[in-house]
Order: structure tokens, then C-alpha cells, then sequence
């Protein structure tokens, strides 16, 4: 059957795909008139004039007069952006703050400004249309599209609005999606994630959907909803479904469970977006690695991630990377931010064009459901515990459990007691709220009912040292993680586990 917008599709893909070719192909030069943009845009406003932006005219100069920032270090220019200040660290006032989960003191804003904003939209689009570009797929155009994402419900601060970023995002979509998007705005808003996935799972059964994005873990709990209430797998409910957009954590732990869930294999395009900006999405199937976004106003720094800690590590641009070498990837962009560590670690798969991987973070963390659990989190809610009920631990690690024999998936807690406890499920719920207190998306998971609470394993008398000793890293510098992201450690550790 003919279809005018699978007809349209086409030549605009091929467009699009010649205007990316354009600068991914002069990557270099690209950056560096992002890089003059940003500087020359940016000279009049507060950040602009206590670093001298007038006077830098290279990236050496840059780094001699913008140190590497976190969000601690940026928080008090934040602050008087939250307050309402205009031109502090871009021109005017942000369109928004993308509210998001602080590791060390609370809720995170990262401004959206007029200028990033449309980046933010245009790089999904793309990223669908270098897909049509490649395989001349369009049999999705005509389908349903569901986007699982957070509540598009926003508050206000001080004139400007404020929530998460998938949220925000929602308010783009463009006039040409709007029939074909779901789920309904209405059920968009449910907060709670459970009886929001019910009301997803009632809107999406009668229809052809084609396309499913969304975080990994959100959306398996989603299919396995759909099989528990139609008893078949989820590409015979959906026979036309054929591409699934993910993003937010590593789809690899997924794919064979995904493959089962869905009954054969479907074509997947990872996008790397964030708050702070959209920066990559996979542009070819067949390789390794995502297009990193050189024309979306940020421009890009990266620090050898065994160098990051030194007392003056190298700042490098694109010209000077390497592949498969680690970085932790630095950005200064259109909505004010300036040589800002996200968190990021990233290897490049290929340099012409630039393509990169995300490797991990800088430190230790558990990521697989999109928690962004770090060590100190950990570390603090095991000290309420051991204070609460006055137990001594020897040593611990935690690592993800995503594929149970039983039930939902949860954090498992690796943990030698000085003398082990008579009440561990009490002891593992008191280290489950403490962690919840402090962050926000692992609240989320838990009260979505994506995770169950943590389940704590004992390790027997001397278990951590005799694993050490096993992998012959037994004394000196050698120490355990807290936390994985893998079950490396947590698998190999199941021979020391306590046997009551």
C-alpha cells in the first residue's frame, strides 16, 4: 500500500544524512568554530568576564583560564541562575532546568537554553533518519511509536520551568508524530510508574506499533507485562514492530533477554543523551559506536581517565584522541556550561568519523537500571545500618543482579559481617531506604517495582581475602570496588557466600 510519508521520509533522510556527512567529515574544523561560537557568545555574561573570555584566543588559552568543573564546583553560578539572575552563564535566562538526582547535595539543575534546546530534538530525529538513510527501512513511519519516558507535567522556579529531562523533550515532538506517538499525554503524566505501565500496556495492545524506545530495564518490565497479558511474545502482539531506540545504560546484559522477550530480533539504534546535552547516537548497524554530535553547539575535551586525578592532567581535543584509550569526556555548551565533567568515561571505536563508546564512569558505580548508584551512596547507607543496629562489616561489594531465577532484578550485597547478624532482612531494608533517601532514580526503580529491594549475601570469615588471594591481588594497593556494574567480582565471589 502506498504511503505519502514513508514517500517523504526518504529524500529527507538522505538530506540529512548529506548535512551530518558535511561535518562529521571536517571534524576538526567543526570544532573549532563551535568552540569560537561558544567563547565569543558567551564574553559578556558573568562566567564570560571572571575568566576572560575577551582575550582567549586559543584552546591553550581556554585551559589556562577555565578550570575542569563539576557540578559542586559550577553550583554557585547555578545558584544565581536558580535565582533568577540573567547572563550568567549564557545570554538571558534558561527555557528550563532539567532537574535531576545530586550525588552530593540534592537535586541537580542543568539549564536548557533556547540555543540547546532544539539540539536536543533534532539529534533523536537524526538519529532515526541516518537509520532510514542506511537500510531504506520506512515500514515504521505508518505505526504507532511509543516513547517511554518521565511525566511532561512541569514545575516553575522563579519564571523558569523545571523537570526532568524526557519530560521536557515531550513538549517537542513534532506536529508530524502526533497521531503516531504514544502513550496518550494523559497517561504520559501518571507518576506512578506501575499503574503507568498498566495504562501503556491497555493504550498500546489493539495497535501496530512499530517503533519502541526507553530505557532497557523500563521497557522490559513493559513487554513482560504485555506476555503476562496476552501469553504471547511480544513481536507477535506487535508483527510489525521493528526498531527499538534505547539509551541511558549498556543494552548488551539485555539483548539475549530482550530477544526471547520479543521472540526474534529487531533492529536497535542507542542514542547517548543527557541533561547536560545530546551527545552521540549510533549512525551505522553494522559498527561499533556512536557518531559523536560535533555541530550541537558543545564542544568536546578529553582527559585520559588514569591521568584525570593528576594535580594538572592534559586537556585533549579531538585531533589528539586515541582509540580504545579511556577518557573522561569534558563539555563547554550552548546552555552555559564550561569545561564540565559529567561523569562520563568514553572510548573511541573509530576516528574517521569520530565514534565513541560509552566505558563507564570515572568512579565506581551501578548503572545497570539506570540508578547511577556511586560509592559513597553505598558507603553511607551501609554506616546508617551498622549504626542503627550495631553490627561490624569486614568488607563489602555490590553488583547488579539483572537476570534472577526468580522475580525482579535488585542490587546484591556481597557483605562480611564480624559476626554475623540474626536479622539480615531488617538490616537490608534499613540499607535500602538510606540509598533510596539519597537517590532519586533508584527510588524511582524501586517504587516502579523495576527493582526489589537489595538481598544481602554473607561472605564467610576471611571470604573477601581468600578471593583476593585467588585472583593474586592479596595485600598492597590492591582493594576491592564497592560497587560493579558487572558481576565480574559478584560471580566469582559465589564459592565465598555464607552458608547458613
Amino acid at each position: 500500500m502506498f504511503s505519502l510519508k514513508a514517500a517523504l521520509v526518504k529524500p529527507f533522510a538522505k538530506r540529512v544524512h548529506k548535512s551530518v556527512q558535511k561535518w562529521a567529515m571536517n571534524p576538526i574544523e567543526t570544532q573549532e568554530k563551535v568552540f569560537f561560537e561558544l567563547i565569543k557568545k558567551a564574553e559578556k555574561t558573568t562566567f564570560g568576564k571572571d575568566h576572560d573570555f575577551g582575550t582567549i584566543k586559543s584552546h591553550e588559552d581556554f585551559v589556562n583560564r577555565v578550570p575542569i568543573r563539576d557540578y559542586e564546583a559550577l553550583k554557585p553560578y547555578v545558584e544565581k541562575v536558580v535565582a533568577g539572575e540573567e547572563n550568567v552563564l549564557w545570554k538571558g535566562k534558561p527555557l528550563y532546568f532539567a532537574k535531576t538526582s545530586g550525588t552530593t547535595s540534592g537535586a541537580k539543575y542543568i539549564p536548557i537554553t533556547k540555543e540547546s534546546m532544539p539540539f536536543h530534538v533534532e539529534a533523536a530525529r537524526n538519529a532515526i533518519l541516518m537509520y532510514v538513510a542506511e537500510t531504506g527501512n520506512t515500514a515504521f513511519v505508518d505505526g504507532k511509536m511509543i516513547f517511554l519516558q518521565g511525566s511532561p507535567i512541569l514545575d516553575e522556579k522563579n519564571g523558569i520551568q523545571l523537570g526532568r529531562l524526557s519530560g521536557i523533550v515531550a513538549h517537542y515532538v513534532p506536529k508530524y508524530l502526533q497521531k503516531n506517538r504514544m502513550p496518550s499525554w494523559e497517561t504520559n503524566c501518571i507518576e506512578d510508574w506501575e499503574t503507568k505501565v498498566e495504562a501503556i500496556v491497555e493504550e498500546t495492545l489493539p495497535e501496530d506499533m512499530t517503533i519502541i524506545s526507553g530505557i532497557p530495564s523500563w521497557v522490559q518490565m513493559y513487554f513482560e507485562r504485555i506476555i503476562e497479558k496476552t501469553g504471547k511474545k511480544v513481536g507477535e502482539v506487535f508483527p510489525n514492530f521493528n526498531l527499538f531506540i534505547f539509551g541511558g545504560v549498556n543494552y548488551e546484559p539485555y539483548r539475549t533477554k530482550f530477544e526471547n522477550l520479543i521472540g526474534r530480533k529487531v533492529d536497535s539504534i542507542e542514542l547517548y543523551p543527557a541533561s547536560e546535552g545530546f551527545f552521540a547516537y549510533q549512525d551505522k548497524q553494522g559498527e561499533k559506536g556512536m557518531l559523536l554530535l560535533l555541530d550541537s553547539g558543545i564542544f568536546y575535551e578529553f582527559v585520559k581517565a588514569d591521568e584525570f586525578f593528576d594535580e594538572n592532567p592534559k586537556r585533549l581535543t579531538l585531533k589528539d584522541v586515541e582509540i580504545g584509550v579511556n577518557y573522561v569526556m569534558l563539555i563547554s555548551t550552548n546552555a552555559g556550561l564550561w569545561a564540565y565533567n559529567i561523569g562520563d568515561t568514553v572510548q573511541f571505536t573509530s576516528i574517521k568519523p569520530y565514534r565513541v563508546i560509552v566505558s563507564g564512569r570515572i568512579k565506581h558505580f551501578i548503572s545497570a537500571f539506570g540508578e547511577h548508584v556511586i560509592g559513597k551512596e553505598v558507603e553511607y547507607a551501609l554506616n546508617e545500618a551498622m549504626d542503627a543496629h550495631q553490627i561490624e562489616v569486614t568488607e563489602f561489594t555490590v553488583a547488579p543482579q539483572i537476570n534472577p531465577t526468580a522475580g525482579l532484578p535488585y542490587h546484591e550485597w556481597f557483605v562480611e559481617f564480624e559476626k554475623l547478624p540474626a536479622n539480615l532482612e531488617e538490616i537490608a531494608s534499613k540499607i535500602d531506604l538510606a540509598l533510596q533517601n539519597q537517590n532519586s532514580y533508584y527510588y524511582d526503580l524501586i517504587v516502579g517495582k523495576v527493582l526489589k529491594p537489595l538481598v544481602i549475601r554473607p561472605i564467610k570469615k576471611n571470604g573477601f581475602q581468600d578471593y583476593m588471594k585467588s585472583i593474586g591481588k592479596l595485600g598492597g594497593q590492591n582493594k576491592i570496588p564497592r560497587l560493579s556494574n558487572d558481576r565480574k567480582i559478584a560471580d566469582a565471589l559465589e564459592e565465598f557466600i555464607l552458608v547458613k
